[in-house]
């Protein structure tokens, strides 16, 4: 999609998810919902406004390491010990927990030659290989450092994304569609309704909020128009015309 429209058009979204579960998702558009679908909804207009924000929460704690093998969304080793030696390593006894604990504790991964580090989770875990399947690619000699984070810097984040927003708009917002990450859901536990109230009592109860839990958000970087895909976020996107 970015090579198509370049820096011309604003896309935001999501990837689906089936809740914690890691099976099948679907989608679809005027049928049946089924795997392998994408749905793009397009709008334009001179009096339309679109404006977005993207914020996680989450904090780098531990030493920083060098992916020195990977393949796609594959994570081997680092600093040529095997990935996920040093992953359990670091999670001690939470690392009987894994995969599912491993949606609380993703990577925060710095690639060369861009300026913005973008978080990944980790989805699933190779025991044979000793290695890590990621939400997204992770090219070698990229740096990684574990993340983590609590509930209150979760709803915090959605607050300032939404504050973010909204402070850049010339018109006031009619819609704000929200994707968060499923990982979130899994830190906020009980209180996963703080996210939405923290976005509500900004935007106010004249915006109507909707969206939904997310195996990935689509979004650029603040003051970016390159579309990236990012795991762990609080993505929103505020409409009007």
């Amino acid at each position: 999609m970015n090579s198509v429209y370049g820096d011309d058009l604003l896309i935001t979204g999501g990837l689906c998810a089936d809740d914690a579960r890691f099976e099948k998702t679907i989608c679809g558009y005027n049928c049946n919902p089924k795997p392998g679908e994408i749905v793009a909804i397009g709008f334009y207009g001179d009096s339309f406004e679109a404006t977005f924000s993207i914020h996680g929460g989450w904090i780098p704690f531990g030493p920083e390491r060098i992916v020195t093998k990977s393949k796609g969304n594959i994570l081997y080793e680092l600093d040529g010990m095997p990935a996920l030696d040093l992953y359990k390593k670091y999670l001690g006894d939470k690392s009987k927990e894994l995969p599912g604990a491993a949606l609380l504790y993703p990577l925060n991964v710095r690639i060369e030659d861009q300026n913005q580090s973008i978080v990944r989770s980790i989805l699933a875990i190779e025991e044979d290989d000793n290695a890590m399947v990621l939400a997204g690619d992770i090219p070698e000699n990229s740096k990684v450092q574990l993340m983590m984070t609590n509930v209150d810097q979760i709803a915090n984040a959605a607050e300032r994304a939404a504050r973010q927003a909204d402070d850049i708009r010339e018109n006031t917002s009619q819609l704000a569609l929200l994707v968060s990450c499923i990982g979130r859901k899994l830190v906020l536990d009980q209180r996963v309704e703080e996210e939405i109230e923290e976005v509500r009592n900004v935007l106010g109860d004249d915006v109507v909020i909707s969206g939904f839990y997310s195996y990935g958000e689509i979004a650029p970087f603040h003051e970016e128009m390159k579309c990236q895909l990012h795991n762990q976020t609080m993505t929103i996107t505020l409409l009007s015309e």
